[in-house]
Protein backbone atom coordinates (compact mmCIF):
# COMPACT_ATOMS: atom_id res chain seq x y z
CA UNK A 1 0.00 0.00 0.00
CA UNK A 2 1.12 3.63 -0.70
CA UNK A 3 1.24 5.36 2.51
CA UNK A 4 1.16 9.33 1.17
CA UNK A 5 -2.04 8.47 -1.02
CA UNK A 6 -5.17 10.51 -0.35
CA UNK A 7 -8.64 8.82 -1.50
CA UNK A 8 -10.99 12.08 -1.59
CA UNK A 9 -14.52 13.14 -3.38
CA UNK A 10 -13.15 14.89 -6.71
CA UNK A 11 -13.64 18.52 -7.15
CA UNK A 12 -14.23 20.93 -10.27
CA UNK A 13 -10.43 21.98 -10.65
CA UNK A 14 -9.70 18.33 -10.66
CA UNK A 15 -11.21 18.36 -14.49
CA UNK A 16 -7.90 19.16 -16.12
CA UNK A 17 -6.22 16.07 -14.36
CA UNK A 18 -9.16 13.74 -14.80
CA UNK A 19 -9.57 13.96 -18.14
CA UNK A 20 -5.76 13.55 -19.14
CA UNK A 21 -6.16 10.45 -16.81
CA UNK A 22 -9.29 9.30 -19.32
CA UNK A 23 -7.03 10.44 -21.96
CA UNK A 24 -4.24 7.68 -20.65
CA UNK A 25 -6.81 5.14 -20.17
CA UNK A 26 -8.36 5.62 -23.89
CA UNK A 27 -4.75 5.04 -25.14
CA UNK A 28 -4.24 1.92 -22.76
CA UNK A 29 -7.75 1.13 -24.42
CA UNK A 30 -6.29 1.46 -28.03
CA UNK A 31 -8.66 3.72 -28.49
CA UNK A 32 -7.11 7.24 -28.26
CA UNK A 33 -9.02 9.11 -30.52
CA UNK A 34 -12.49 8.72 -29.42
CA UNK A 35 -12.11 10.91 -26.17
CA UNK A 36 -14.32 13.46 -27.47
CA UNK A 37 -16.16 15.01 -24.71
CA UNK A 38 -15.18 18.63 -24.51
CA UNK A 39 -13.82 19.65 -20.97
CA UNK A 40 -16.81 21.98 -20.31
CA UNK A 41 -18.98 19.41 -20.96
CA UNK A 42 -16.93 16.77 -19.25
CA UNK A 43 -16.99 20.05 -16.43
CA UNK A 44 -20.53 20.89 -16.42
CA UNK A 45 -21.92 17.07 -16.15
CA UNK A 46 -20.31 16.60 -12.98
CA UNK A 47 -19.89 19.48 -11.16
CA UNK A 48 -23.40 21.66 -12.80
CA UNK A 49 -26.33 22.60 -11.70
CA UNK A 50 -27.61 18.62 -12.61
CA UNK A 51 -24.55 16.65 -12.35
CA UNK A 52 -24.71 13.10 -13.75
CA UNK A 53 -21.04 11.40 -12.58
CA UNK A 54 -19.03 11.43 -8.91
CA UNK A 55 -15.79 10.51 -9.03
CA UNK A 56 -13.13 9.31 -6.19
CA UNK A 57 -9.16 10.49 -6.76
CA UNK A 58 -6.36 9.52 -5.60
CA UNK A 59 -3.69 12.25 -4.64
CA UNK A 60 -0.04 12.28 -4.25
CA UNK A 61 1.52 15.37 -3.33
CA UNK A 62 -1.42 17.74 -4.54
CA UNK A 63 -0.98 15.36 -8.25
CA UNK A 64 -3.58 13.49 -8.96
CA UNK A 65 -2.57 10.12 -10.18
CA UNK A 66 -5.70 7.89 -10.15
CA UNK A 67 -9.09 8.25 -10.35
CA UNK A 68 -12.78 6.15 -10.15
CA UNK A 69 -15.81 7.93 -12.08
CA UNK A 70 -19.02 6.47 -11.73
CA UNK A 71 -22.86 7.10 -12.05
CA UNK A 72 -25.77 5.79 -10.84
CA UNK A 73 -28.38 3.78 -13.41
CA UNK A 74 -31.50 1.61 -12.03
CA UNK A 75 -32.32 -1.85 -12.76
CA UNK A 76 -35.67 -2.79 -12.70
CA UNK A 77 -34.34 -6.25 -11.36
CA UNK A 78 -32.11 -4.65 -8.99
CA UNK A 79 -33.34 -1.46 -7.59
CA UNK A 80 -30.27 1.50 -7.90
CA UNK A 81 -26.79 0.44 -8.51
CA UNK A 82 -23.51 2.04 -9.20
CA UNK A 83 -21.95 1.98 -12.45
CA UNK A 84 -18.40 2.13 -12.71
CA UNK A 85 -17.02 3.79 -15.66
CA UNK A 86 -13.69 4.23 -15.45
CA UNK A 87 -10.63 3.38 -12.52
CA UNK A 88 -7.32 4.31 -13.34
CA UNK A 89 -4.04 4.64 -11.76
CA UNK A 90 -1.55 6.47 -13.91
CA UNK A 91 1.32 3.90 -15.29
CA UNK A 92 3.86 5.46 -12.60
CA UNK A 93 1.83 4.49 -9.89
CA UNK A 94 0.57 1.15 -10.65
CA UNK A 95 1.37 -1.86 -8.05
CA UNK A 96 1.02 -0.23 -5.35
CA UNK A 97 -2.24 -0.79 -3.83
CA UNK A 98 -3.99 2.36 -5.38
CA UNK A 99 -6.85 0.65 -7.59
CA UNK A 100 -7.47 -1.08 -4.66
CA UNK A 101 -7.99 2.33 -2.60
CA UNK A 102 -10.16 3.86 -4.54
CA UNK A 103 -12.23 0.55 -5.46
CA UNK A 104 -12.63 -0.32 -2.21
CA UNK A 105 -13.62 3.51 -1.59
CA UNK A 106 -16.69 3.01 -4.39
CA UNK A 107 -17.68 -0.28 -2.17
CA UNK A 108 -17.93 1.65 0.94
CA UNK A 109 -20.08 4.40 -0.92
CA UNK A 110 -21.92 2.42 -2.68
CA UNK A 111 -23.62 0.49 0.67
CA UNK A 112 -23.72 4.00 2.20
CA UNK A 113 -26.17 4.84 -0.52
CA UNK A 114 -27.49 1.63 -0.02
CA UNK A 115 -27.32 0.71 -3.94
CA UNK A 116 -28.07 -3.12 -4.44
CA UNK A 117 -24.46 -3.45 -6.11
CA UNK A 118 -22.03 -2.01 -8.55
CA UNK A 119 -21.66 -3.03 -12.64
CA UNK A 120 -18.71 -2.32 -15.01
CA UNK A 121 -17.04 -3.58 -17.77
CA UNK A 122 -14.04 -4.81 -18.87
CA UNK A 123 -12.09 -5.94 -22.06
CA UNK A 124 -11.59 -9.54 -22.73
CA UNK A 125 -8.18 -8.47 -23.54
CA UNK A 126 -7.43 -6.76 -20.35
CA UNK A 127 -5.75 -9.46 -17.86
CA UNK A 128 -4.40 -7.09 -15.10
CA UNK A 129 -8.10 -5.35 -14.88
CA UNK A 130 -9.86 -8.85 -15.15
CA UNK A 131 -7.37 -10.13 -12.44
CA UNK A 132 -7.87 -6.93 -10.39
CA UNK A 133 -11.83 -7.40 -10.61
CA UNK A 134 -11.18 -11.62 -9.51
CA UNK A 135 -10.17 -10.79 -6.10
CA UNK A 136 -13.38 -9.02 -5.37
CA UNK A 137 -15.00 -12.47 -6.52
CA UNK A 138 -16.71 -10.28 -9.33
CA UNK A 139 -19.22 -12.18 -12.01
CA UNK A 140 -18.47 -11.64 -15.31
CA UNK A 141 -21.66 -11.74 -17.65
CA UNK A 142 -20.13 -13.54 -20.97
CA UNK A 143 -23.56 -13.70 -22.31
CA UNK A 144 -23.90 -9.93 -22.66
CA UNK A 145 -22.85 -7.99 -25.86
CA UNK A 146 -22.73 -4.39 -25.52
CA UNK A 147 -24.70 -2.31 -27.72
CA UNK A 148 -25.13 1.70 -28.77
CA UNK A 149 -26.01 4.14 -31.11
CA UNK A 150 -24.44 7.71 -31.50
CA UNK A 151 -26.26 11.06 -31.47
Amino acid sequence: MCQNITIREARREDCPALLELVRELAVYEKAPDEVTVTPEHFENAGFGPHPVWKAFVAEDKGRVIGFALYYIRFSTWKGSRMYLEDLLVTESYRGRGIGKQLFDQLIVEGKEKKFSGMVWQVLEWNEPGINFYNKYNAKFDKGWWNASIEF
